[in-house]
């Protein structure tokens, strides 16, 4: 989970990078309206800084944000312009009412550690969507498509900021083990160095179908999702 200076450095990153939330949202927004057209209210469940969660209050009317890190959620609500941004657990929440769409998007379903919390955010979901409602799940990487070993490099620049994200990814078992390396300088300060650690499960897809299922969902892939690694879409029943 991002807290701190890990949380800045993320926001500054992928928005210096360019990475296209305004096309990602569209792309889901026209997946739940094809499912459901008259849906105007969304959830978006880890919805970190935001980025997601602005351009999706551009094409739905109730957008509502939820998200563990409380660093995430500093960073987020004066970005957002009033939007909500709530502080929960995907494994576990409760909003009090229901929603025509739930997301969960850049993997962030890969923070849960085994089948039981995977169906356990699954259900979560599920009880937030009015029926006939679409959940969007972008999934982490399959364990046959993971690349062992692999390593991505990237530097951008934001302002006055030089960011460096060096990161390196190796397989344990059913896991990926991520180390990512920040070099981060301004004028002043000049360089600084900074590492965190993540691990990723890597679920089979036969497991995210069993969620939505347990879930009382529908379920299919598609493989061309935004980052490359497919979306589950799933209509709750």
């Amino acid at each position: 989970m991002y807290e701190g200076a890990f949380a800045e450095l993320y926001d500054r990153f992928y928005r210096g990078r360019g990475k296209d939330y305004a096309s990602e949202a569209a792309q889901v927004a026209r997946l739940v309206r094809d499912r459901r057209p008259s849906a105007s209210s969304l959830l978006d469940v880890a919805c970190g800084t935001g980025a997601h969660l602005r351009r999706f209050a551009d094409v739905f009317d109730d957008v509502t944000g939820l998200e563990l890190s409380a660093a995430m959620i500093e960073l987020a609500r004066p970005q957002l312009d009033g939007i909500p941004v709530l502080q929960g657990d995907m494994r576990g929440f409760a909003l009090d009412r229901e929603f025509d769409a739930v997301t969960c998007m850049f993997s962030s379903i890969g923070h849960m550690r085994d089948s039981a919390e995977l169906e356990r955010a699954l259900a979560s979901f599920a009880h937030h969507l009015a029926p006939g409602g679409v959940v969007v799940v972008e999934p982490w990487w399959f364990p046959e498509d993971f690349l062992d070993g692999y390593v991505a490099g990237d530097v951008v620049r934001d302002g006055d900021l030089t960011i460096s994200r060096v990161s390196h990814s190796v397989r344990a078992g059913d896991t990926t083990r991520m180390e990512i390396h920040w070099v981060v300088a301004d004028p002043v300060n000049g360089p600084r160095h900074q590492v965190e650690h993540y691990e990723i499960t890597l679920f089979e897809r036969q497991q995210y179908e069993k969620a939505f299922i347990a879930a009382g969902c529908s379920v299919e892939y598609l493989a061309d999702g935004p980052s490359g690694r497919g979306l589950f879409i799933g209509v709750r029943r």
